[in-house]
């Protein structure tokens, strides 16, 4: 039996799964490299930490954006990166590689995915779309003829699917997620406040302070620059104000989702209204998220356990069962 992983590619973080295991590896989807040589010096964790600290000639991307590559060379270095920190724990010949794409994916781009797998030394490579493996992680059953609708609020995209018979009958995607409400936190801070901060203050006040609708208040202290002078000033902000920052982009969210359900078989409509709306990914994680949804849409909706993991458990599923799910996978040569 040949060794098989599975890749979350995602804008924000990168996920490894491999079978038996579970989740052996989560790291930033960054890239530092050295812009006078194009030498790349570091990946992940140690790449993130660069992130708005690098000095003149060197620089930190995110070769993965709004959920397809932005950067060829980069998502190889990416990939490869990836699949040699997980190599001790396997039997490195060639494995089987499944891959996380969003739905909306042109087939120039599944190509180019499939390539990157290729060239890092990939025996098998398949990409399968991101609102399957979700649905896959969380624990759905995607082969029966019931409907079953699923929000995959990942780092650069929504994407927002209902699955039957083992493929997606209706979906649409938004370039409006979790790092778009992270920045959102940031420009409110700057327009209110003057205060320039950072997109990890930004991630860690979402995290921290963030709620899709209004709870009891809490405060934070944050330090950063004042946006004129450029000297050093802190602030107090309030769970309130972060709730308020983010509403024009949950407000694109549920719109989104009320889309998909507007184009939605009334059969398969009826399904969802009695089974409720499975929110997964990372965005998932912001509190209330799932009664916003439900408030909204008049629809039940509950957050999967472990919802940044859904993506990268659901290609654990399909890996180990290639022929059951081969009509959601795309393959390679």
């Amino acid at each position: 039996m040949g060794q098989k992983i599975g890749i979350d590619l995602g804008t924000a973080n990168s996920l490894v799964f491999l079978p038996k295991r579970g989740i052996v590896l989560n790291e930033p989807s960054v890239v530092a490299v050295d812009v006078e040589d194009n030498r790349i010096l570091a990946v992940g964790n140690e790449a993130r930490e660069m992130i708005g600290r690098t000095p003149e000639g060197l620089r930190a991307v995110r070769p993965i954006r709004d959920g397809v590559i932005a950067d060829y060379r980069m998502t190889e270095a990416l990939i490869k990166y990836l699949i040699r920190q997980v190599s001790p724990r396997i039997r490195f010949s060639g494995p089987e590689c499944l891959i996380s794409v969003p739905a909306a994916i042109t087939s120039t781009e599944k190509r180019a995915v499939i390539e990157v797998a290729e060239n890092v030394g990939v025996k098998n490579a398949y990409i399968a779309k991101e609102p399957v493996l979700a649905a896959l992680g969380a624990g759905i059953s995607i082969e029966v003829p019931s409907g079953s609708m699923v929000v995959d609020i990942g780092g650069g995209t929504t994407e927002v699917g209902v699955i039957a018979l083992g493929g997606i009958v209706s979906y649409t995607s938004a370039q409006v997620a979790g790092d778009r409400l992270t920045e959102a936190i940031v420009e409110y801070l700057k327009k209110e406040y003057g205060l320039a901060v950072g997109e990890q203050t930004g991630e860690r006040l979402k995290k921290e302070l963030g709620s899709a609708l209004p709870v009891d208040e809490q405060t934070q202290e944050i330090h950063g620059r004042e946006a004129v002078s450029g000297l050093p000033k802190h602030v107090t902000i309030s769970s309130e104000e972060i709730t308020l920052a983010m509403q024009n982009e949950l407000k694109e969210i549920v719109q989104t989702i009320k889309n998909v359900l507007q184009d939605t078989p009334p059969e398969l409509a009826s399904d969802i209204i009695e089974k409720g709306i499975t929110v997964t990914g990372g965005g998932a994680q912001v509190a209330h998220i799932d009664d916003l949804i439900g408030r909204s849409t008049g629809v039940p909706c509950t957050v999967a356990e472990d919802p940044l993991f859904c993506v990268s458990r659901g290609t654990g599923v399909m890996l180990e069962g290639l022929e059951k799910y081969k009509r959601a996978l795309s393959q390679g040569k």
